[in-house]
């Protein structure tokens, strides 16, 4: 996607296949968001319904030449596919309708190696990219096609380059992850400081987009980076929220949002950042009220917390985004619960932007803090036998 990286929006046509599942975006939203923010500029969307892919062109020929008509009737430069299209089915189209064709997960990846700025996540983009392309080298060397076989020449044309760029991609992946394990090992040597010094720790977490790194700041006076924008935050900034109720502070880490289809490679890629998650106390699960969509969306977080085992950790819901909601859908009350994946999760609505309802958040979080941090009796047989515990359950 070499498009994506010019300053100039690159022309692009959108395409969707709806295979008959529930979450499937018939008006490619959300996709056009995504291609915005890497950079790319939608000019035409088309949809269409298929049973199963096509095993070479991932649409059939009749779409695909729909889809070459409509590109070079808006002038598109590019054509970007919602789902994700196999090495042998990219090539393939590209040589049918004579234009780049890219996916949505090289997208994400696009986007990610765009927003990284810290050393550690441009760490785990680049490793995530580096296994996305890994299996694509054959499109990368096709001009290595016009080489004539000889005498001692064994293989297809090109095999001897082809296997060179692996051997250096492979190289370069295992130094990532050496890195990378370096990394994780400073993290877990950090929380380990944060939890001899008793420290109670909380992580942002929700779809991208919903509002996460504008709550942060709202909480703790910072100044992360925030736009209307999906991926707007992709590295963990961690910062004390001082809890007056409670008389303490507790540690606050903004971390990246998760999104429909996000690419197994950048999950795996970034187990060190979204550790933060699994090993947090409590789970500030952010959530745009606004939404429509907002159950697909939680139920893609919690697809997400499950693969990084973080579904355990407790969490308190935040409906995000209330002064966007219409009025006919605003809530009776600012404080309920919310039958998640049939647990009763306590729920609060409020409006990072305005300000709205945050008092409540934090009362709600004091509440919680000092709970668990407060020691109780632990009934046991012999009376004389008392030990100071802590509950386990927040929530």
């Amino acid at each position: 996607m070499s498009e994506i990286s010019n300053l100039k929006p690159a022309p692009t046509l959108l395409v969707g296949v709806d295979f008959g599942l529930p979450h499937f975006d018939g008006e490619l939203n959300e996709l056009g968001l995504l291609a915005v923010s890497g950079g790319l500029k939608p000019v035409a969307r088309l949809t269409c319904k298929r049973k199963a892919p096509d095993a070479a062109l991932f649409v059939g020929s009749g779409k695909a030449d729909e889809i070459k008509e409509l590109a070079l009737m808006h002038g598109a430069v590019e054509v970007l596919f919602d789902q994700s299209l196999s090495p042998a089915q990219q090539r393939n189209l590209e040589r049918h309708i004579g234009l780049p064709v890219n996916d949505r997960t090289l997208l994400i990846l696009e986007i990610f190696a765009q927003r990284a700025r810290s050393h550690e996540g441009k760490l785990q983009v680049d490793l995530a990219k580096q296994q996305y392309l890994s299996t694509r080298l054959v499109r990368r060397w096709s001009h290595l096609e016009r080489q004539s076989g000889g005498i001692g020449m064994r293989g297809g044309p090109g095999e001897t380059q082809i296997e060179l760029d692996r051997r250096m991609i492979d190289d370069s992946i295992k130094r990532i992850k050496e890195r990378l394990v370096k990394v994780k090992r400073q993290r877990s040597t950090q929380r380990r400081q944060r939890e001899r010094r008793d420290t109670f720790n909380i992580s942002l977490v929700g779809y991208t987009n919903a509002g996460k790194s504008t709550l942060f700041n709202a909480l703790v006076k910072a100044r992360a980076y925030a736009a209307d924008q999906l991926f707007a935050t992709l590295d963990t900034t961690t910062r004390q929220l001082y809890l007056g109720e409670a008389g303490r502070s507790v540690s606050l880490s903004d971390t990246v949002g998760f999104i429909r289809d996000l690419p197994h490679g950048l999950v795996e890629a970034f187990q060190a950042t979204l550790q933060e998650a699994a090993d947090a106390d409590l789970l500030l699960h952010v959530v745009d009220a606004a939404n429509p969509d907002f159950p697909e969306q939680m139920a893609e977080v919690q697809k997400v917390l499950t693969e990084i085992g973080a579904d355990k950790v407790p969490q308190l819901l935040v409906f995000n985004k209330l002064d966007a909601i219409p009025a006919e859908r605003c809530p009776l009350q600012m404080q309920d619960e919310y039958d998640l994946q049939g647990a009763a999760v306590p729920r609060i609505f409020l409006s990072a932007k305005s300000g709205q309802g945050l008092d409540l958040l934090r009362s709600a979080l004091a509440g919680i803090v000092q709970v668990a941090l407060a020691p109780v009796v632990k009934e046991v047989a012999d009376p004389r036998d008392i030990s100071r515990v802590y509950p386990g359950d927040l929530c």
